[in-house]
């Protein structure tokens, strides 16, 4: 019989035939690793659990072209909502009336359709709507009296200058050629839309009306700085068309004559510095020779 071979520390205090006195090396082997918590502490994971991740992966991947090719119709379902359909706000009084507001907005006529009032009847003769008509324009000319009176040269005295240099004539000296030529009565500016108010400006366009006829047409702006000035914008703006209106008469056209404005800036204008009396500021404006600084401003030395 042979001799048990001497065994030496743990191995020799238990029986040779128990599991638990098998080597070290010959357990590792046994066991199996595939559901150790472990695992997460790889960076990389192992081959074998690689392998099983790509495995489920195209197990999925097949299931879901599998589910792709099944038609629609076996996979759809109906649901039926178990509350009722949201019902409309109830109106109010707010509601109600920018619902009014709207319908009257729309319900406005174009500002290029003419204006609400129609023109009036002449003995049973109905009058010309100058918001529409071009009666007469450009079919006779005026005569030779008129004419003079129209394309006269401008009278330099009466050539204001604004700081910037611009030229211009006061809109009064318009009115009063009109009267000189066709006498009062005799021509009238019709307005030929509503006016256009924005945040800053008025505009409108008007058509001068000589003699029955008309004989130009041109829209008027006017700017304003406080809802209160908002009437005499209307009439700067009616002021503004008429003088845009007068030169297709011919009336001081030598103010859009380059030549001219050359000329009686550099013989009848000066630039003189100035300071506002209340900020201070300084600029330089340009006046003509006889006039003076007004305030809010005083001359000063550049």
């Amino acid at each position: 019989m042979a001799s048990i071979p001497a065994r030496r520390g743990l191995s020799a205090l238990l029986d040779a035939s128990s599991p638990i006195t098998r080597p070290f090396a010959y357990r590792t082997s046994q066991r199996s690793f595939s559901a150790s918590t472990l695992r997460a502490a790889y960076a990389t994971a192992p081959k074998a659990a690689a392998a099983a991740t790509s495995t489920s992966t195209a197990a999925k991947s097949s299931a879901t072209t599998s589910a792709a090719s099944t038609p629609a119709s076996s996979t759809q379902r109906t649901i039926t909502p178990k509350y009722s359909a949201k019902e409309p706000p109830v109106p109010t009084t707010r509601t109600t009336q920018l619902d009014t507001l709207t319908s009257q907005a729309r319900a406005q006529r174009s500002l290029t359709s003419g204006l609400y009032d129609a023109p009036p009847e002449v003995e049973g003769v109905p009058a010309i709507d100058w918001t529409r008509s071009y009666h007469g324009l450009g079919s006779v000319s005026f005569t030779p009296e008129q004419s003079e009176l129209l394309l006269a040269p401008v009278v330099a005295e009466d050539v204001e200058v604004k700081p910037d240099g611009l030229l211009y004539l006061p809109e009064i000296k318009y009115r009063r050629i009109l009267n000189k030529t066709f006498g009062p009565g005799g021509w009238g500016l019709a307005p030929r839309g509503e006016s256009i108010v924005t945040g800053k400006l008025i505009t409108r366009e008007y058509g001068l009306v000589v003699q029955g006829r008309l004989v130009s047409i041109a829209r008027g702006e006017q700017q304003y700085f406080d809802p209160d000035g908002i009437p005499t914008a209307t009439e700067g703006c009616k002021s503004n068309a008429l003088m845009r209106c007068c030169k297709d008469l011919g009336i001081a056209s030598e103010l859009w004559d380059p030549r001219f404005i050359r000329g009686f800036l550099s013989q009848q204008t000066k630039e003189v510095w100035v300071e506002h009396v209340g900020t201070k500021k300084k600029k330089k404006i340009v006046l003509r020779k006889d006039d003076g600084v007004r305030y809010p401003f005083k001359e000063i030395k550049a």
